[in-house]
């Protein structure tokens, strides 16, 4: 029993130390600012949908005066209400409530798209610090290595079998290999650093991550770049905003021709006398002359809808061009994997030779420390372009809008 307790208490403390991506991811989400302003802007453009909106309906005012002394009275008072409803203006208001509609959904997209980035960002440096501990591991083994060759050949030295100058070399690439380590940890400590800020929790040291997680498939010879043109929030946004403003345009426009309103008031009247006035009926405003305000908006939204969709046009182009890079650099990434797979298997042949080759006497320390940095080289080598290669997938799925 007290064993299965012990396992329980080990497995407990293992998972608290284990951070998945998909953890990382939940809780950036969560905590991040940027989507708590996101998501009060949606709230922001609903208001001023709803504040569009209320101009299709009656719009009702009370009004009262008090004058302790005029002209003609010592007191008089008076006291009313008006009520106005708009019949016809043109499609003004309508345009106007059409285009705060579509900036609802601009806002709504807008928090799709700064999720995205943030679950790219997020996984750039979950990546980067799964790099990074393989790095440290790689430069671990070559740290050790080269302390065995500085010790293996103080032993020579001593059996006079090899110079002092032997032992000094090793001892130089000894203290560059801990510089390149502590290089490495510093690396993954920074990647570690800034992930932590994006989640909004500490992550600890000794943390567990998935190392299997950068990405490795091969599926990208027949990329569609018109769906991810298609799925892309930024060009979807740019869409709507092309949208927008063509019905600001149309509002701006309208304004010129006026508006009809149906008006109603009845005000109360006491001073010497006492007495009402009524009255209902229709208003029609019709601007005749505003110093060319009126065209200069109705120009400026018109501007504003040609400059959306220019903009629209020039993204895509920025687009097809990184898309299309993307791919290629997934491709060249696959040719340098298999390139320095290749290299690292006859670095290490080349190795083992040389470093028996040294203990006879054979083969010199510069042989056997240019061996050594080939197999170092080529693990990095190897390590690196995966990582790469996995962040050009990464952001082709983001360039998609997935999340």
């Amino acid at each position: 029993m007290k064993k299965t307790v012990i396992s329980l208490c080990l497995s407990l403390n293992l998972l608290a130390t284990t951070l998945t991506l998909n953890d990382a991811i939940t809780k950036t989400l969560q905590n991040h600012p940027d989507l708590k302003s996101s998501a009060l802007k949606i709230q922001q453009s609903s208001e001023s949908y709803n504040s569009a909106f209320s101009d299709y309906l009656p719009q009702v005012n009370l009004s009262a005066n008090y004058n302790v002394k005029d002209a003609l009275y010592d007191n008089s008072w008076s006291a009313g209400a008006t009520i106005k409803q708009k019949i016809w203006d043109f499609s003004k208001t309508s345009s106007l409530v059409e285009a705060s509609n579509i900036d609802k959904d601009i806002s709504k997209l807008s928090l799709l798209d700064l999720k995205s980035s943030l679950v790219y960002k997020v996984i750039s440096l979950y990546e980067q610090m799964v790099l990074q501990q393989e790095t440290i591991k790689v430069r671990q083994a070559d740290l050790q290595l080269k302390q065995d060759y500085y010790k293996q050949a103080n032993a020579l030295v001593k059996e006079g079998l090899k110079t002092q100058a032997d032992a000094s070399r090793f001892l130089s690439a000894v203290y560059l290999a801990k510089a390149n380590l502590a290089e490495a940890k510093a690396s993954y400590k920074k990647a570690k650093n800034s992930l932590s800020l994006y989640m909004a929790t500490t992550i600890d040291d000794d943390v567990e991550l998935q190392s299997n997680i950068i990405k490795k498939d091969d599926d990208f010879n027949n990329v569609d770049i018109d769906n991810i043109l298609t799925e892309n929030y930024s060009l979807k946004i740019d869409t709507k905003t092309i949208a927008k403003n063509r019905l600001l345009h149309k509002s701006a426009k309208a304004t010129k021709y006026g508006s009809v309103d149906a008006s109603a008031s009845y005000t109360h009247l006491d001073n010497v006398k006492k007495y009402d006035t009524k009255s209902l009926g229709v208003t029609i405003n019709i601007p005749l002359y505003s110093g060319g305000k009126l065209n200069a908006e109705a120009q400026k939204a018109k501007i504003a809808s040609q400059i959306a969709k220019e903009a629209k046009a020039s993204k895509e182009l920025a687009l097809k061009d990184e898309i299309v890079s993307l791919v290629i650099d997934i491709k060249k990434y696959n040719k340098i994997i298999e390139s320095k797979q290749a290299e690292l298997e006859a670095s290490m042949e080349s190795k083992k030779v040389l470093d028996a080759r040294y203990k006879e006497g054979l083969s010199t320390y510069i042989e056997v420390l240019d061996s050594a940095s080939s197999v170092l080289n080529a693990q990095l080598g190897v390590l690196e372009a995966f990582y790469q290669k996995s962040m050009s997938i990464n952001k082709l799925n983001n360039l998609k809008g997935k999340i």
